[in-house]
Protein backbone atom coordinates (compact mmCIF):
# COMPACT_ATOMS: atom_id res chain seq x y z
CA UNK A 1 0.00 0.00 0.00
CA UNK A 2 1.30 3.46 -0.86
CA UNK A 3 0.83 5.47 2.32
CA UNK A 4 0.74 8.73 0.39
CA UNK A 5 -2.22 7.61 -1.71
CA UNK A 6 -4.12 6.77 1.48
CA UNK A 7 -3.13 10.07 3.08
CA UNK A 8 -4.35 12.00 0.03
CA UNK A 9 -7.71 10.21 0.23
CA UNK A 10 -7.92 11.07 3.92
CA UNK A 11 -6.97 14.70 3.28
CA UNK A 12 -9.66 14.95 0.61
CA UNK A 13 -12.20 13.60 3.09
CA UNK A 14 -11.10 16.22 5.63
CA UNK A 15 -11.47 18.98 3.05
CA UNK A 16 -15.00 17.85 2.19
CA UNK A 17 -15.98 17.76 5.86
CA UNK A 18 -14.47 20.91 7.34
CA UNK A 19 -18.00 22.10 8.12
CA UNK A 20 -18.84 18.83 9.87
CA UNK A 21 -17.64 16.99 12.95
CA UNK A 22 -14.69 14.81 11.91
CA UNK A 23 -14.25 11.49 13.70
CA UNK A 24 -10.65 10.36 14.05
CA UNK A 25 -11.83 6.75 13.95
CA UNK A 26 -13.11 7.41 10.41
CA UNK A 27 -9.81 9.03 9.40
CA UNK A 28 -7.83 6.10 10.81
CA UNK A 29 -9.73 3.75 8.48
CA UNK A 30 -8.06 5.36 5.48
CA UNK A 31 -4.66 4.33 6.85
CA UNK A 32 -5.80 1.01 8.28
CA UNK A 33 -4.66 1.80 11.80
CA UNK A 34 -5.96 3.15 15.12
CA UNK A 35 -6.44 6.77 16.21
CA UNK A 36 -3.26 7.00 18.28
CA UNK A 37 -1.08 5.62 15.49
CA UNK A 38 -2.80 7.85 12.92
CA UNK A 39 -2.02 10.98 14.93
CA UNK A 40 1.60 9.97 15.43
CA UNK A 41 2.04 8.97 11.78
CA UNK A 42 0.44 12.18 10.49
CA UNK A 43 2.60 14.37 12.75
CA UNK A 44 5.81 12.67 11.66
CA UNK A 45 5.06 12.58 7.92
CA UNK A 46 3.35 15.98 7.66
CA UNK A 47 5.33 17.92 10.28
CA UNK A 48 2.10 19.18 11.84
CA UNK A 49 -0.35 17.56 14.28
CA UNK A 50 -3.58 16.35 12.70
CA UNK A 51 -5.82 18.51 14.91
CA UNK A 52 -3.70 21.58 14.11
CA UNK A 53 -3.98 20.90 10.37
CA UNK A 54 -7.78 20.63 10.57
CA UNK A 55 -7.98 23.75 12.73
CA UNK A 56 -5.87 25.82 10.33
CA UNK A 57 -7.81 24.65 7.28
CA UNK A 58 -11.09 25.61 8.99
CA UNK A 59 -9.76 29.03 9.93
CA UNK A 60 -8.50 29.55 6.38
CA UNK A 61 -11.99 28.82 5.05
CA UNK A 62 -13.59 30.98 7.75
CA UNK A 63 -11.51 34.00 6.76
CA UNK A 64 -12.51 33.63 3.11
CA UNK A 65 -16.18 33.28 4.08
CA UNK A 66 -16.12 36.43 6.19
CA UNK A 67 -14.50 38.46 3.43
CA UNK A 68 -16.63 37.22 0.55
CA UNK A 69 -19.96 36.61 2.24
CA UNK A 70 -22.53 38.28 4.43
CA UNK A 71 -22.62 35.64 7.15
CA UNK A 72 -22.53 36.70 10.76
CA UNK A 73 -19.45 35.87 12.79
CA UNK A 74 -21.41 33.53 15.05
CA UNK A 75 -22.79 31.66 12.03
CA UNK A 76 -19.30 31.17 10.63
CA UNK A 77 -18.05 30.03 14.04
CA UNK A 78 -20.75 27.35 14.27
CA UNK A 79 -20.19 26.39 10.63
CA UNK A 80 -16.58 25.49 11.37
CA UNK A 81 -17.31 23.58 14.57
CA UNK A 82 -16.64 26.23 17.23
CA UNK A 83 -18.91 26.11 20.27
CA UNK A 84 -19.13 29.88 20.71
CA UNK A 85 -18.05 33.19 19.22
CA UNK A 86 -15.47 33.79 21.96
CA UNK A 87 -13.42 30.67 21.27
CA UNK A 88 -13.71 31.29 17.52
CA UNK A 89 -12.60 34.90 17.86
CA UNK A 90 -9.62 33.89 20.02
CA UNK A 91 -8.47 31.23 17.54
CA UNK A 92 -9.14 33.52 14.58
CA UNK A 93 -7.09 36.39 16.01
CA UNK A 94 -4.20 34.08 16.86
CA UNK A 95 -4.20 32.76 13.29
CA UNK A 96 -4.76 35.99 11.34
CA UNK A 97 -3.52 38.62 13.79
CA UNK A 98 -6.86 40.47 13.65
CA UNK A 99 -10.32 39.90 15.09
CA UNK A 100 -13.04 38.43 12.85
CA UNK A 101 -14.83 41.81 12.83
CA UNK A 102 -11.69 43.44 11.36
CA UNK A 103 -10.91 40.94 8.62
CA UNK A 104 -12.47 42.91 5.76
CA UNK A 105 -10.33 45.92 6.64
CA UNK A 106 -7.22 43.74 6.69
CA UNK A 107 -8.04 41.66 3.60
CA UNK A 108 -4.73 42.52 1.93
CA UNK A 109 -2.94 40.63 4.66
CA UNK A 110 -5.23 37.59 4.56
CA UNK A 111 -3.34 34.32 4.80
CA UNK A 112 -4.42 30.80 3.95
CA UNK A 113 -2.94 27.62 5.34
CA UNK A 114 -2.60 25.47 2.19
CA UNK A 115 -3.92 21.97 1.74
CA UNK A 116 -1.37 19.23 2.05
CA UNK A 117 -1.08 16.99 -0.98
CA UNK A 118 1.46 14.20 -1.47
CA UNK A 119 3.05 13.12 -4.69
CA UNK A 120 1.78 9.54 -4.97
CA UNK A 121 4.76 8.68 -7.18
CA UNK A 122 7.03 9.29 -4.21
CA UNK A 123 9.10 6.20 -3.57
CA UNK A 124 7.88 4.15 -0.60
CA UNK A 125 9.72 0.88 -1.16
CA UNK A 126 12.85 1.38 0.91
CA UNK A 127 13.87 -1.84 2.58
CA UNK A 128 13.59 -1.95 6.34
CA UNK A 129 15.62 -4.63 8.08
CA UNK A 130 14.41 -5.46 11.57
CA UNK A 131 14.38 -8.12 14.23
CA UNK A 132 11.94 -9.03 17.00
CA UNK A 133 13.46 -9.05 20.47
CA UNK A 134 12.19 -9.78 23.98
CA UNK A 135 13.03 -7.48 26.84
CA UNK A 136 12.29 -7.79 30.51
CA UNK A 137 10.63 -4.95 32.40
CA UNK A 138 13.01 -2.00 32.69
CA UNK A 139 13.44 0.67 35.34
CA UNK A 140 15.14 3.71 33.88
CA UNK A 141 16.13 7.07 35.35
CA UNK A 142 16.21 10.38 33.56
CA UNK A 143 14.88 13.84 32.81
CA UNK A 144 12.37 15.10 30.27
CA UNK A 145 12.02 18.26 28.24
CA UNK A 146 8.60 19.55 27.20
CA UNK A 147 8.53 20.34 23.48
CA UNK A 148 6.29 20.17 20.41
CA UNK A 149 6.13 18.14 17.21
CA UNK A 150 7.42 21.18 15.36
CA UNK A 151 10.37 21.85 17.67
CA UNK A 152 11.49 18.39 18.78
CA UNK A 153 14.02 18.00 15.95
CA UNK A 154 15.96 20.92 17.42
CA UNK A 155 15.07 20.51 21.11
CA UNK A 156 15.99 16.81 21.41
CA UNK A 157 19.64 17.08 20.22
CA UNK A 158 20.14 20.21 22.32
CA UNK A 159 18.72 18.51 25.40
CA UNK A 160 20.90 15.45 24.79
CA UNK A 161 24.03 17.62 24.77
CA UNK A 162 22.96 19.30 28.02
CA UNK A 163 22.29 15.96 29.74
CA UNK A 164 25.56 14.45 28.51
CA UNK A 165 27.47 17.40 29.91
CA UNK A 166 25.74 17.08 33.28
CA UNK A 167 25.58 13.29 33.74
CA UNK A 168 27.78 11.62 31.15
CA UNK A 169 26.77 9.10 28.50
CA UNK A 170 23.16 7.90 28.63
CA UNK A 171 21.61 4.78 27.16
CA UNK A 172 18.14 5.77 25.93
CA UNK A 173 16.14 8.54 24.32
CA UNK A 174 12.35 8.50 24.25
CA UNK A 175 9.52 10.64 22.89
CA UNK A 176 6.38 10.60 25.03
CA UNK A 177 3.21 12.07 23.52
CA UNK A 178 1.08 13.76 26.19
CA UNK A 179 -2.53 13.94 25.08
CA UNK A 180 -3.73 16.00 28.03
CA UNK A 181 -1.62 18.90 26.73
CA UNK A 182 -2.88 18.49 23.18
CA UNK A 183 -1.48 16.20 20.53
CA UNK A 184 1.14 18.74 19.39
CA UNK A 185 2.83 18.60 22.80
CA UNK A 186 5.27 15.92 23.84
CA UNK A 187 8.20 15.20 26.13
CA UNK A 188 11.64 14.09 25.03
CA UNK A 189 13.34 11.96 27.66
CA UNK A 190 17.01 11.23 28.22
CA UNK A 191 17.26 8.02 30.24
CA UNK A 192 19.93 6.01 32.06
CA UNK A 193 19.72 2.30 32.85
CA UNK A 194 21.09 2.83 36.36
CA UNK A 195 20.08 4.95 39.34
CA UNK A 196 21.29 8.55 39.51
CA UNK A 197 20.21 10.66 42.45
CA UNK A 198 17.80 13.44 41.51
CA UNK A 199 16.60 11.85 38.27
CA UNK A 200 13.01 10.70 37.73
CA UNK A 201 12.16 7.01 37.61
CA UNK A 202 10.44 5.66 34.47
CA UNK A 203 9.20 2.07 34.32
CA UNK A 204 8.66 0.16 31.09
CA UNK A 205 6.81 -3.19 31.24
CA UNK A 206 8.04 -6.45 29.76
CA UNK A 207 7.25 -6.61 26.06
CA UNK A 208 8.48 -7.58 22.63
CA UNK A 209 10.07 -4.95 20.41
CA UNK A 210 10.64 -4.39 16.73
CA UNK A 211 14.32 -3.46 16.61
CA UNK A 212 15.71 -1.45 13.68
CA UNK A 213 19.46 -0.86 13.71
CA UNK A 214 20.81 2.56 12.74
CA UNK A 215 24.56 2.71 12.24
CA UNK A 216 24.75 6.21 13.67
CA UNK A 217 23.83 8.24 16.71
CA UNK A 218 23.33 11.44 14.74
CA UNK A 219 19.89 13.03 15.23
CA UNK A 220 19.33 13.49 11.47
CA UNK A 221 19.97 9.81 10.73
CA UNK A 222 17.70 8.67 13.56
CA UNK A 223 14.90 11.00 12.46
CA UNK A 224 15.27 9.83 8.84
CA UNK A 225 14.91 6.20 9.91
CA UNK A 226 11.87 6.94 12.09
CA UNK A 227 10.17 8.77 9.21
CA UNK A 228 11.00 5.88 6.87
CA UNK A 229 9.56 3.42 9.39
CA UNK A 230 6.22 5.23 9.55
CA UNK A 231 6.03 5.73 5.78
CA UNK A 232 7.05 2.25 4.67
CA UNK A 233 6.61 -0.22 7.52
CA UNK A 234 3.43 0.79 9.34
CA UNK A 235 1.09 0.53 6.27
CA UNK A 236 1.89 -3.19 5.91
CA UNK A 237 2.75 -3.98 9.53
CA UNK A 238 1.44 -7.35 10.70
CA UNK A 239 2.17 -6.59 14.34
CA UNK A 240 -0.04 -4.75 16.79
CA UNK A 241 1.87 -1.73 18.06
CA UNK A 242 1.48 -1.21 21.81
CA UNK A 243 0.52 2.16 23.20
CA UNK A 244 3.93 2.62 24.79
CA UNK A 245 6.64 5.07 23.75
CA UNK A 246 9.29 3.95 21.27
CA UNK A 247 12.86 3.90 22.53
CA UNK A 248 16.16 4.94 20.99
CA UNK A 249 18.82 2.66 22.47
CA UNK A 250 22.33 4.07 22.11
CA UNK A 251 25.31 1.70 22.31
CA UNK A 252 28.59 0.95 20.55
CA UNK A 253 28.27 4.05 18.32
CA UNK A 254 24.97 2.76 16.91
CA UNK A 255 21.25 3.29 17.70
CA UNK A 256 18.56 0.63 17.93
CA UNK A 257 15.12 2.11 17.28
CA UNK A 258 12.74 0.02 19.41
CA UNK A 259 8.99 -0.13 18.74
CA UNK A 260 6.83 -1.98 21.33
CA UNK A 261 4.47 -4.69 20.07
CA UNK A 262 2.02 -7.03 21.79
CA UNK A 263 3.42 -10.18 23.34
Amino acid sequence: MNIYTSLNEMLEYIEENLENHIEYTRLAQFIGTNEAMLQKLFSILCDIPLSEYIRKRRLSKAGIDLINGKEKIMDVAIKYQYDNATSFSRAFEKFYGVKPSQIKKEAIGLKVFPRIHFDIKKETTENIEYSIIDRKAMTLYGKKKKTTIENIRVDAPTFCKEMRKMYGEFQYGMTEYVQRFGEDKCYFWVLFDYYIEGLEMYKIPKTKWISIRIYSQEAKEIQKTIRNFYANFIPSCEYKIRELPELEYYHDDITDFLVPIDL
